[in-house]
């Protein structure tokens, strides 16, 4: 199964300089991938930036990928990472339609997922919501039974679990 199509996040360290991501990305492009989940920062040095990319391929494309990358003079590091070795989380917000036949149901589920109101209006309520991707994607599934008036996803952010770092692997 060389082939098989896999969802893959990777985390680019690059120099923090004019035109790097539009570089980046466009190597995904090329190579015809589709990038599901984009973040891009500042790091803890402010000469830095990560991108984190989450997108679906085979294998053998995604390595070729990441031999590219490496090409490109502004990377520094790639890491790809894992469920199994990373820690990941992402932010969305969910404006939904206040009415008073589904507000209690809406309240209900947002507080089992752990959603937190950030704005309360007659017609409109506003949550915030952190985690797994599969979480927040649950939820929107959840809440597709009620009126969905607006969403806005960041895409993830991961980390390596322990002392390891993007620059660095750390032997303890």
């Amino acid at each position: 199964m060389e082939n098989e199509t896999m969802r893959y996040t990777v985390a680019v360290l690059v120099l923090n300089k004019f035109g790097v991501l539009n570089r980046v990305t466009s190597m995904f492009r090329r190579r015809r991938f589709n990038i599901s989940a984009l973040t891009v920062s500042e790091t803890e040095s402010a000469e830095y930036s990560r991108i984190t990319v989450r997108f679906d391929g085979d294998e053998l494309n995604k390595e070729q990928l990441i031999n590219q990358l490496y090409k490109l003079p502004d990377v520094c590091y790639i890491r790809e990472l894992s469920e199994d070795n990373s820690v990941s989380s992402e932010l969305m917000l969910i404006k939904m339609e206040n009415n008073t036949e589904t507000r209690d149901d809406i309240l209900t589920a947002a507080s089992a997922f752990d959603a937190k109101t950030v704005e309360y209006s007659r017609d409109a309520m506003v949550f915030e919501l952190t985690g797994s991707s599969r979480k927040i994607d649950d939820f929107i599934d959840l809440m597709r039974d009620y009126t969905i008036l607006e969403i806005c996803r960041t895409g993830i952010v991961s980390l390596e679990k322990g002392s390891t770092t993007i620059r660095k692997v750390t032997n303890l």
